[in-house]
């Protein structure tokens, strides 16, 4: 007699493979879902071999597009990155994987869900976490990893981490000594901090969609190295680990939304939005993407990007963005306000008052520390 149907999350690789064949022994009926965010892979090879190893269901769903308008779209407004380095690539596709597997397992009736992470990395729960705030009713009875956004590299040789990555370990991006001897030149558009557009200025290509915006970016950042870092991380669980990345087309888009937001965005505002970016990536990091808070936060950010809008020309070479200029019709930047040729409206005197009442704690301050000082 079943015990109940569980939707597995398969990769086709071996954990999941014997996951599967675990739950069938154990007598569940298993569901096998594959979810396409972008991953180099066979889907019909995992599809068959699901079915040999006895699923009784597999889907396959495309996710590609909407994990870049619903999830990296909005990390490219937070310029989000964990402990300055960290893109996210792994963190933000699992709720996007974690949501549709909720679907299917109510679509489909199921009692139960099941992944393949290990028990000493993040992903667990991040994936957990997505289910009980989607599919409270649900129950979880029970590492490269590749995506659109990036591919990320552990275990193995690069657990010591003074161990250099094996030169033939990337496969999304070129080493940048062997890189093209000439530039990319890109035109990045963005509304509401969104990129809507990218034109290569020489050769004329147009890319418009979020996908193939996106997967444009990747083809380009990927030809000249760009977006790689080795780093040792913090886990949610208490864990430092080290991880290899490679975030080709996301890393050209934080250097083009950095300058177009800074260009247009009032100083205070930029402030308390960049406070919010950090919290945003640790809540994605840790895998809050369905919190309440982390609802909030979004907002905010959101809010924020009501006019950071423009055009920002970029250098893509040799494993480095060059940001070559911007412009926007809500710019700041007013070129006579800053001209050290035309005085308008700024009057220079007023700027000796203006220090005067900054200096008022400093003087302060040195009279305490000289006060203290005689003491001794």
């Amino acid at each position: 007699m079943s015990k109940g149907s569980v939707v597995l999350a398969y990769s086709g690789g071996l954990d999941t493979s014997c996951i599967l064949l675990w739950l069938k022994e154990q007598g569940y009926e298993v569901i096998a879902y594959l979810a396409n965010i972008g991953q180099d892979e066979d889907f019909d090879a995992a599809r068959k071999k699901a079915e040999t190893l006895g699923a009784k269901k597999v889907f396959i769903e495309d996710l590609r597009s909407e994990f870049v308008q619903e999830f990296i779209w909005p990390a490219v407004q937070a310029n989000a990155v964990y402990e300055d380095r960290y893109l996210l690539g792994t963190s933000i596709a699992r709720p996007c994987i974690a949501r549709r597997q909720v679907q299917i397992a109510q679509r489909e009736g199921a009692q139960y869900v099941s992944h393949g992470a290990t028990g000493k990395g993040n992903d667990q729960v991040r994936f957990e976490l997505t289910c009980y705030a989607l599919y409270p009713q649900v129950q979880a009875p029970w590492s490269m990893d590749a995506n659109l956004m990036h591919i990320s590299y552990e275990s193995g040789v690069l657990e010591n981490p003074k161990n250099h990555a094996p030169p033939d370990l990337y496969q999304m991006t070129k080493n940048p000594e062997d890189s093209p001897n000439e530039p990319d030149l890109l035109e990045i558009h963005f509304t509401r901090g969104v990129p809507v557009k990218v034109t290569h200025v020489k050769e004329g290509t147009c890319k418009e969609t979020p996908l193939e915006i996106f997967c444009y970016l990747n083809e380009i950042g990927g030809k000249h190295g760009v977006g790689r870092i080795d780093i040792v991380e913090n886990r949610f669980i208490g864990m430092k680990s080290r991880g290899i990345y490679e975030t080709p087309g996301g890393t050209i888009l934080l250097h083009a939304h950095l300058d177009i937001e800074t260009f247009t965005m009032d100083r205070e505002v930029r402030k308390i939005k960049q406070s919010l970016g950090i919290k945003f990536s640790e809540l994605i990091y840790n895998g809050f993407w369905y919190s309440p808070e982390c609802e909030f936060v979004r907002h905010c950010i959101d809010k924020s990007q009501e006019n950071v809008e423009g055009r920002v020309q970029l250098s893509v070479f040799k494993g480095q963005v060059y940001i070559l200029g911007r412009e926007s019709p809500k710019s700041l930047y007013n070129e006579e306000l800053v001209s050290m040729d035309v005085q308008g409206d700024y009057d220079p005197c007023d700027a000796s008052g203006f220090i005067r009442i900054n200096a008022v704690r400093l003087r302060e301050h040195n009279r305490l520390q000289g006060a203290a000082q005689k003491k001794l």
